[in-house]
């Protein structure tokens, strides 16, 4: 039984109220149980690591009256309480990811991806299909991050917003009713000191979104107490200047205890239906919280908290305050609770052995049947005695798990090289069944590879009339915008000088005077924000391009692009998606923070990310459409110096598509492989003429996406011929050229078609300086280009290739 919503219930009778309050203390109740539960497996080594929301339980009951089907939550690793009262999760799934169980069935938040108290609601069905939104509640899914997913709270508040106050959504049905959901966030006093918060707290106040942020203040962060994390140790005192006034923007900010059941039920419902009916966003922060388990079971608070404290928090526990005012009030007696706690205790302990069986049964099972394989095999083997070790070992293991039994068949199979018997091959069998298995049980998802995806989007080939104007890059860029705008009313852009200046390179010019600022918006310089935006209006249906101005400039977002997006496909099992795209641009150009090209950072930090690298307008229009297709998220790079340079318009502006992960042969070639893209590809071509004259004939190849890269193998197709590879890049030596190499030489066996060493030809190891010489004697030039190739064809054959130098 849920927590009832007292706000809906009209006019009750005592009994009826009795019972209400009655099941809210069982609910809490039962939430302490498990964390005492949960910690005591953790420290008897059923478990690896635990935290908890004790201490917290009598504010989630009261948020939890608030919360409505179609509402949203992204929160802190504290909120059990809150997810057990909304059946967002139960008991068993609880301590199913405790013990970290691989099946979504078990543990619907992240199939044992995540540790305990993270958690999600799976808003993708087993076809790809999204679920109704608007008649489930739901989660986004938790990070450990503190404070990571704030910018993911204004997405899905904004969502809200344009839902109510675009009418050209009303068909999305399935994702809102009219806009009246709110996006709850909870995060801990210590995690406001982040700047995620204060970055995230700003814009929904400018944006007036419909988000209730609750801060559960317990007065310290693990031991650092409010007096050196926060001015005047009172975050909601230090955000007095957000409190709206007449005529302006801002916040409602309530002030709460967290053991005051009857006040904090009454604040939930003003403040909550304040921000549902007004969109004006509220922060509710709950003070005088306890944390009786202390962080984690990774120490004890008793280190660090004095007597007195330790004192004043047993007395002011949440759930000692209330059932002290429910026997004061007549709700119940001593021997009532009495008999509801033990119950309760032995609720969670059944939910509890219920879980560890279905966990660990499996395994036990694996365990035997690979005791008898060893067995079989140390019957006829010379090395019996070592195989009956190995065997025995595994049998006696404490609480095994699969690693300890795939550990042990292994060293089986090295032990025993050379024997062919069929015990042995059974051995291997068995192991490949097993690698097949837990490869799906922790190595797949990153993309949650719907039959939605990009990569399954129809190739459409550009077409042109034979009177095709030739006009600039952005004109091109700019006509594929538009034309998917009028196609997908469910399309918005924004960012920095997006909307009434149309972005700083034309892309959206006057765009937002067609289409309105509800779907083509400026913001504020917040890069962080602009990603949870658009990761949040992403996950509840719409189709966000969230621009971040200079490619430089996606580090301050990294969090959440690293952390948080990611990361989502994967630490949801393909539970959840958020297909946002993140328009940028970057390569050549002048100055430190505008020509960056730091490709080997996003690729080592973002997978889970398509990585798009267009080489011209034209061909960013063309993976655009492809990506408005799909249903997975995606960075678009498009190149600073080529926005003004002439190209052809496609008369298919807006349905041509360019296939993810296909590279496209520049130029055709014999004597060597050079792979590049972006700006540095228009170098290498014309570099590429006068290496012609230089009796030199070299095959281009452009990648158009890193990642995925090359999946038809052209540049081992191009070795076979060539026997010689060049990569190009404008990353840092070792950045984005490494990966190439890695990708061609190994995944693709390109290592064995060479005759001589690969190279690679990059940027310099510091940022670009300022200026037409910086660039030059900073990235690869032309000249660099030529004198490359010529000494590997030198180091070849130098007599037909005479050192330059």
């Amino acid at each position: 039984m849920h927590a009832t919503n007292i706000f809906d219930a009209g006019e009750l009778s005592f009994d009826e109220f009795r019972k209400i309050v009655i099941n809210d203390y069982r609910i809490g109740y039962e939430s302490r149980a498990a964390s005492i539960l949960g910690r005591r497996e953790v420290l008897t080594g059923k478990a690896k690591f635990g935290i908890f929301g004790d201490g917290k339980e009598v504010a989630q009951l009261a948020m939890a009256k608030a919360f409505r089907k179609g509402d949203w939550r992204a929160g802190y690793y504290r909120d059990q309480t809150f997810m057990f009262a909304t059946g967002m999760s139960n008991l068993k799934e609880f301590f199913a990811q405790l013990y970290a169980h691989p099946d979504p069935a078990k543990d619907p938040a992240s199939a044992g991806r995540q540790m305990n108290c993270h958690y999600a609601t799976r808003f993708i069905d087993a076809s790809g299909n999204w679920v109704n939104q608007a008649e489930t509640m739901n989660c986004s899914s938790d990070i450990s991050t503190t404070g990571g997913h704030m910018p993911r709270l204004l997405g899905l508040a904004y969502a809200s917003k344009l839902y109510r106050q675009n009418p050209e959504l009303a068909y999305l049905k399935q994702f809102s009713v009219s806009g009246n959901e709110v996006a709850f966030g909870s995060i801990g006093n210590g995690a406001t000191s982040e700047g995620l918060f204060f970055e995230t707290f700003n814009a929904g106040g400018v944006l007036q979104v419909p988000m209730a942020i609750s801060i559960w203040d317990d007065a310290y962060a693990i031991s650092v107490p409010a007096s050196l994390q926060t001015t005047k140790e009172d975050i909601s005192e230090v955000l007095k200047g957000f409190q709206r006034e007449e005529g302006t923007n801002g916040y409602e900010i309530y002030k709460v205890r967290g053991w005051d059941y009857v006040a904090l039920c009454e604040i939930y419902e003003r403040a909550i239906s304040l921000c549902r009916a007004e969109h004006v966003p509220v922060l509710i922060h709950v003070t005088e919280i306890t944390q009786p388990q202390g962080h984690s079971t990774s120490g004890s608070h008793e280190r660090y908290k004095s007597r007195e404290r330790l004192d004043w928090e047993a007395e002011h526990d949440c759930l000692v305050q209330m059932r002290k005012w429910m026997i004061e009030a007549a709700i119940s007696s001593d021997e009532e609770l009495d008999e509801l706690e033990a119950a309760a205790k032995q609720v969670v302990r059944e939910a509890q052995r219920q879980a560890w069986a279905e966990y660990h049964t499996p395994i036990i099972s694996e365990l035997e049947h690979a005791a008898g394989l060893i067995d079989d095999l140390a019957t006829q083997s010379d090395k019996s005695y070592e195989l009956r070790e190995l065997r025995d070992e595994i049998k006696k293991a404490v609480e095994p798990g699969r690693a300890e039994v795939v550990s042990a068949i292994r060293k089986v199979l090295r032990l025993t090289v050379g024997d062919n018997s069929a015990a042995r091959q059974a051995i291997q069998t068995w192991l490949g069944q097993q690698k097949e298995l837990n490869n799906e049980r922790y190595n797949t998802r990153l993309f949650t590879n719907t039959p939605f995806s990009p990569l399954h989007v129809p190739v459409v080939a550009a077409q042109y009339s034979d009177d095709a104007r030739l006009i600039d890059g952005r004109e091109i860029l700019n006509a594929c915008f538009d034309a998917n705008f009028e196609r997908d009313k469910s399309i918005v852009a924004f960012g920095e000088d997006v909307g009434a200046i149309g972005d700083v390179n034309q892309g959206f010019a006057g765009l937002q005077a067609k289409y309105g600022d509800l779907r083509i918006t400026d913001t504020g310089i917040r890069e962080s924000t602009i990603i949870g935006q658009g990761m949040g209006l992403a996950m509840r249906g719409l189709r966000p391009i969230a621009e971040i101005q200079y490619i430089d400039y996606l580090i301050y977002a990294i969090t959440v692009l690293s952390d948080d997006l990611a990361s989502l496909s994967y630490r949801t099992f393909g539970g959840q998606k958020a297909p946002v795209i993140i328009r940028s641009r970057g390569h050549r150009l002048e100055g430190i923070w505008h020509s960056g090209s730091p490709m080997g950072t996003i690729l080592n930090t973002m997978r889970g990310l398509h990585l798009c690298v267009p080489r011209n307008m034209t061909q960013a229009a063309g993976m655009y459409n492809t990506l408005l297709r799909g249903d997975e998220p995606a960075v678009v790079v498009e190149s600073l110096n080529g926005y003004r340079l002439k190209e052809k318009l496609p008369a298919n502006v807006g349905d041509f598509t360019v296939p993810l992960g296909v590279a496209e042969i520049m130029k055709e070639g014999t004597d060597m492989t050079i792979v590049s893209y972006g700006s540095t590809l228009r170098i290498v071509l014309e570099a590429a003429k006068e290496l012609e004259g230089m009796g030199i004939n070299v095959e281009v190849i452009d990648p158009q996406t890193l990642y995925p890269f090359d999946k038809e193998q052209a540049c081992r197709k191009s070795l076979e011929k060539t026997s010689k590879l060049l990569v190009i890049d404008e990353d840092i030596p070792g950045g984005g050229s490494a990966y190439i190499l890695q990708q061609i030489l190994e995944g693709q066996k390109g290592y064995y078609l060479l005759d001589s060493a690969p190279h690679t030809l990059c940027a310099k190891e510091h940022r670009p300086p300022y200026g037409s010489d910086g660039d030059y004697f900073s990235k690869p030039s032309q000249d660099d280009v030529v004198e490359a190739v010529y000494a590997m064809m030198h180091e070849a054959n130098p007599g037909k290739y005479p050192a330059i130098y």
